[in-house]
């Protein structure tokens, strides 16, 4: 079984990002930058089932400049077999990611795709489901459990109310919840041998694919900060005061 896991390069979870001076967009100048953490756990789980010898190749993919060789490495360093960078620098919305993501599944025939739940820099969540869409298959999103039988998958997967267990066949395109696994550390030994490993350059202008923003960004702001709370010495009180609040009556 090809496993698929497409991997996004982000800003440092621990950095926190400033928009620019005009406000056209976020200030990315200098800032630290390394695999979205959800992708690092989407990885993880693929070189486990090919411990587990439910998989026999990984291929990684990275969408965007030249700079995202870092990120492949990474992947390549923790034990993935094969790196495709689809080189653009055009910023690209989920819609155009899905796209250039199901050429390359149509070209590699993955039994199953893993991307991270959603990226630190958009937040947007949307990729995994609409690349399913666009390949027509089966799909697990915000997946915490992952296990193959033959050509069954059962996944578990976080909900608002709790977990939600399903099961579908392969192909499947399935989105890795930070509560999938732990990813592990890598060693420098791996890291400098996968500087070494070559990684597959595919231009996205190649792929006959339209990736055009749908979208324009207006401005980029911080958000208000929050008014200073009070304290109440009762839930009389507590009461009181909500009823006070303009469109809350209790």
């Amino acid at each position: 079984m090809k496993i698929l896991v497409a991997i996004k390069r982000v800003q440092d979870y621990n950095i926190k990002v400033q928009p620019k001076s005009d406000g056209s967009d976020v200030d990315m100048e200098g800032v630290k930058m390394g695999v979205n953490p959800f992708d690092e756990n989407a990885i993880e789980e693929a070189i486990r089932l090919k411990e587990k010898g439910v998989a026999s190749e990984i291929v990684g993919v990275s969408i965007g400049s030249s700079l995202n060789q870092d990120v492949l490495r990474q992947g390549l360093a923790m034990g993935v077999d094969k790196a495709i960078l689809v080189e653009t620098d055009k910023v690209l919305q989920p819609l155009a990611i899905a796209k250039l993501l199901k050429k390359v599944v149509e070209k590699e025939k993955p039994d199953l795709i893993l991307l991270g739940k959603l990226a630190l820099d958009s937040d947007a969540g949307q990729t995994g489901q609409m690349l399913a869409g666009l390949l027509n298959c089966s799909q697990g999103t915000f997946a915490s459990s992952i296990e193959i039988k033959d050509s069954e998958v059962f996944i578990t997967r976080e909900i608002d109310g709790g977990t939600e267990s399903i099961v579908t066949k392969l192909p499947v395109v399935l989105t890795a919840d930070l509560r999938l696994n732990e990813p592990r550390f890598v060693k420098l030994p791996n890291l400098m041998m996968a500087r070494k490993k070559s990684i597959e350059t595919i231009k996205a202008d190649d792929l006959g694919v339209d990736i055009s923003s749908k979208l324009k960004t207006i401005s980029v702001s911080e958000p208000p900060p929050r008014k200073e709370g009070i304290k109440v010495k009762d839930i009389k009180e507590l009461l009181q005061k909500l009823n006070d609040i303009e469109g809350i009556k209790i």
